[in-house]
């Protein structure tokens, strides 16, 4: 099975993403198209490297990835690709991929200069149509990356500065709000491991969590162990700490702001 996967911030209300199906499937038919987002926040390039750490592993190995938010497309940034634990990333070189190379070794990375593998003609403004779309489509046609262009070193890509959670001096763990998600849920950088990290009790009841005025007790196991319009804090499906609203919008209810800071203290029983 030939599958590529979809990564951008297009939306979906203009004729973008139609296009790049097209394309794709004009140079093979025989592709699977799976639409993992389009809904990126417009050139929120941290939220897509979270996103595509946390989906790519559930798809088979082999599979192809296009991620295309890319707020410096037309200009002299470069388009890589990258093969890795059985995937391949097609990228630009914002930063998008720094997430995603902390997973494990890299196999082959190579800046994408062959245009023969292009559309024919190329806009300045929309590379996913006319670069990313037939070049990924030729890549799960089974076509070696190598042959995309001259190979890179991986600490000459382009790295994003994205704050980690740390431990404060007070032995708080301190994280924050990364992005939200259609239901207005608040994801955090804070991650399952991390969390399970800081609970020193095992059960997650002891940690006390603090959102802007908002302090809640423990970690829930479902939406529904608090009353509904209550907050509460969960790990989500993508794995990270987030801030929620039973039956409700956490993000406007409670005012959180992308960047907000979450702290987490583990109480004495």
């Amino acid at each position: 099975m030939s599958i590529i996967t979809l990564l951008t911030d297009f939306g979906t209300e203009d004729a973008y993403v139609g296009m790049m199906k097209g394309v794709i499937l004009s140079i093979h038919p025989q592709a699977v198209i799976i639409d993992i987002t389009h809904h990126i926040d417009p050139q929120n390039v941290i939220q897509a490297a979270y996103i595509i750490k946390s989906s790519y592993k559930y798809f088979p190995e082999g599979t192809v990835h296009l991620l295309v938010v890319d707020p410096g497309v037309g200009s002299d940034r470069s388009i890589v690709a990258l093969e890795m634990m059985g995937h391949i990333f097609l990228a630009p070189d914002n930063g998008v991929l720094t997430l995603l190379m902390d997973e494990g070794e890299t196999d082959s990375i190579v800046s994408v200069e062959n245009t023969r593998y292009f559309l024919e003609s190329v806009s300045r403004t929309f590379h996913g149509r006319d670069i990313f779309a037939p070049v990924g489509a030729h890549l799960c046609r089974g076509l070696d990356i190598k042959n995309l262009g001259s190979p890179l070193d991986q600490q000459n890509l382009v790295q994003l500065k994205i704050l980690k959670p740390y431990i404060s001096e007070n032995s708080q763990l301190v994280g924050t709000v990364v992005w939200f998600d259609h239901f207005g849920n608040c994801i955090s950088n804070i991650d399952a491991a991390l969390v399970k990290k800081m609970d020193k009790s095992g059960s997650e009841k002891m940690l006390e969590i603090k959102i802007g005025k908002n302090t809640i007790k423990g970690v829930s196991l479902s939406y529904a162990d608090t009353e509904p319009k209550n907050p509460l804090a969960i790990i989500g499906g993508l794995g990270y700490l987030e801030i929620a609203l039973n039956k409700g919008n956490a993000k406007l209810a409670l005012g959180i702001e992308k960047g907000e800071p979450i702290t987490l203290t583990q109480k004495p029983e």
